[in-house]
Formats: C-alpha cells, sequence, structure tokens
C-alpha cells in the first residue's frame, strides 16, 4: 500500500511539473503561440483552478495557499495582457 501512494503523488506530481514545463515554454517561446490561443490560455486557467479546488478539498493549507496564488498570478496575467 505504501508503494501505491507513493506511485500515485510521484506520477500526479510529474504531471503538475510537466504542466509548468509545457506552458513556461510556450510562454517564452518566440512565436508567442500561447498568447495566441485563447483555448491554451483557458486551459492553463482551468487546470490551475482544478489543482486549486483539489487542495482546498484533499490536501494540506500550505500546497492550496501556493496554488490559489499562482491562479490568481495567472488570471491577472490574463486580464492584464486583455485576453
Amino acid at each position: 500500500m505504501w508503494r501505491a501512494g507513493i506511485g500515485f503523488h510521484a506520477s500526479h506530481s510529474a504531471g503538475a511539473m510537466l504542466f509548468s514545463l509545457a506552458y513556461a515554454y510556450l510562454a517564452l517561446e518566440p512565436t508567442q503561440l500561447l498568447f495566441k490561443s485563447p483555448f491554451l490560455l483557458a486551459l492553463g486557467l482551468a487546470y490551475l483552478a482544478l489543482v486549486a479546488i483539489l487542495c482546498r478539498l484533499y490536501w494540506l493549507r500550505i500546497p492550496f495557499w501556493g496554488m490559489a496564488l499562482a491562479t490568481s498570478l495567472y488570471a491577472g496575467a490574463l486580464i492584464a495582457n486583455g485576453a
């Protein structure tokens, strides 16, 4: 059971890191693909909001506040850029 728990958390952490790396690459990519795609922008916001909700329901306070901050900053950047 312990190994299953470790595998579960490791796979979900890897997914969160992959999301972060992919969106960081898209944000820094010279053609500005991320900022030209309303779908990708909305997908990023939906993912962050979902993880923040999951943090609130199932995790501890510190991860929740970190995800809430990340979601707020992402949403603020969308508003500031007029997306």
